[in-house]
């Protein structure tokens, strides 16, 4: 289960309730930041938008690519830790807005993860040190740590001892004609 805040409305659907969760002008912010940050091409300028406009703590080394959407609302709510890797097109999200309720919780990426292209993080999620997400992932749940998750719903691949054993048997191709860095 994921670790949300639920928060009821009386009448109307909570998206309707929207400026009373959170002030207009921090959402007009917000998105004119996560939007300039989603087309600039320098990874440290987006950290720094990142933390200093957005109050997100993001770790040394990490990298968001190109179009990554954070939440507009409660960016304050995301935690990315050292040297990760959050794939094109991804969303994270620290809010949900539904008929009856809204929740919002925090989403922790931990350090040296790898999070595939085009995927969705639903708020309340927690991704262990060393996870990899595979593209086009829909993370609805908390994510071992050194495990690879894909699909949706997403479910394990491989854990952590099945991945390091792969990549061990792998390493020599994985590296074969490539130059070192």
């Amino acid at each position: 289960m994921r670790k949300t805040e639920r928060y009821r409305v009386d009448h109307g659907n909570s998206l309707w309730h929207i400026y009373k969760t959170v002030p207009f002008w921090k959402v007009v912010r917000n998105f004119l930041v996560i939007q300039a940050a989603r087309y600039t091409p320098f990874l440290g300028m987006k950290n720094w938008l990142y933390r200093k406009f957005l109050r997100m703590e993001v770790g040394n080394q990490t990298a968001f690519a190109l179009m990554v959407m954070l939440d507009v609302m409660f960016p304050e709510k995301i935690f990315v830790g050292e040297n990760s890797v959050i794939g094109y097109n991804t969303t994270i999200l620290a809010h949900e807005y539904l008929i009856k309720e809204y929740r919002l919780g925090d989403v922790r990426i931990g350090s040296e993860v790898m999070i595939g292209a085009n995927s969705t993080i639903l708020p309340g999620v927690e991704i262990g040190d060393g996870a990899i997400v595979s593209a086009g992932t829909l993370v609805h749940k908390d994510v071992p740590a050194g495990c690879f998750v894909g699909g949706n719903p997403m479910r394990i691949i491989y854990n952590e001892e099945e991945l390091q054993e792969r990549m061990d048997r792998d390493e020599f191709f994985a590296t074969e004609g490539r130059p070192e860095l």
